[in-house]
């Protein structure tokens, strides 16, 4: 852990956040809908605080931890802009227990130093990578919520209690299609202009482990897309790709960093 590395500012911002967000994630069931609501939209504004101040201060820092919480923090952004349009929408105390794992996490790991930028559009290979990220684990995250959906029509629960499974299912292509476009240009920019991005000594195709994880999950993620258009994949088989998908995204930057930062200590 690098807490020794966090300014006292950053550790009390952190913490406030974490505690705005364990307030509806531990106590959803006694909290009425207006207090769990205040909580949330409290936590997420200290999050994006945090966010920012670490890529802002001094110095700049990032990893695998600041990229799983810039993740979560999207993820929750998307809930409150759809909570709007579906009040039905139930994974707040879900959302709200990862978003106070996901601050934490990044301040026991907050990454690296960030050198200077070689090129002024790295942060913007940067925002299109992390925000790729959000769009799959948005698509994650209803996909998941699909399938609960689907259990609960099963065993003949209240059908109007959630969204509509087939909404669901629409949001969840939506968002991976998305997430696809964004993770194609930001492979080929990596792939293809990284001495432009990244300076001298950076030209040409690195072939290690990210480059390696981000590949493949685009071809599952491509795989998932041409079979849902081709042969109208649906229900668990399609959730089934979109997970393994995710977990090789997942494994290709925060993966690969943890090993990095956290088991080699490099």
């Amino acid at each position: 852990m690098i807490l020794a590395s966090a300014s006292p500012a950053s550790v009390v911002l952190t913490l406030a956040a974490a505690a705005a967000y364990a307030l509806p994630a531990a106590g959803h069931a006694r909290l009425s809908d207006r207090a769990a609501r205040m909580a949330l939209l409290l936590a997420w504004l200290l999050h994006a605080v945090v966010v920012a101040w670490g890529l802002l201060g001094d110095p700049p820092r990032f990893g695998f931890a600041p990229a799983i919480s810039m993740t979560a923090w999207l993820v929750l952004t998307v809930y409150a802009v759809e909570r709007q349009m579906f009040p039905q929408l139930q994974a707040r105390w879900a959302l709200a227990g990862l978003g106070s794992v996901a601050v934490l996490l990044a301040l026991a790991f907050p990454g690296a130093p960030l050198h200077v930028a070689a090129s002024p559009w790295l942060p913007l290979h940067w925002a299109l990578g992390i925000a790729s990220y959000g769009l799959f684990a948005a698509a994650v995250v209803h996909a998941w919520l699909m399938m609960r959906a689907e259990r609960q029509i099963r065993v003949a629960a209240d059908p109007h209690a959630g969204v509509p499974l087939l909404t669901l299912e629409r949001l969840t292509f939506r968002f991976a299609n998305a997430g696809f476009v964004l993770l194609s240009a930001t492979l080929v920019a990596g792939l293809f202009f990284s001495e432009k991005l990244y300076g001298q000594g950076h030209s040409g195709i690195r072939w290690d482990h990210k480059t390696i994880f981000s590949i493949l999950s685009w071809v599952v993620f491509a795989f998932l897309l041409l079979g849902r258009l081709r042969f109208g994949w649906r229900g668990r088989k399609a959730v089934r790709v979109l997970y393994t998908g995710s977990l090789l995204l997942l494994l290709a930057y925060a993966g690969s960093r943890f090993v990095l930062e956290v088991v080699l200590k490099r």
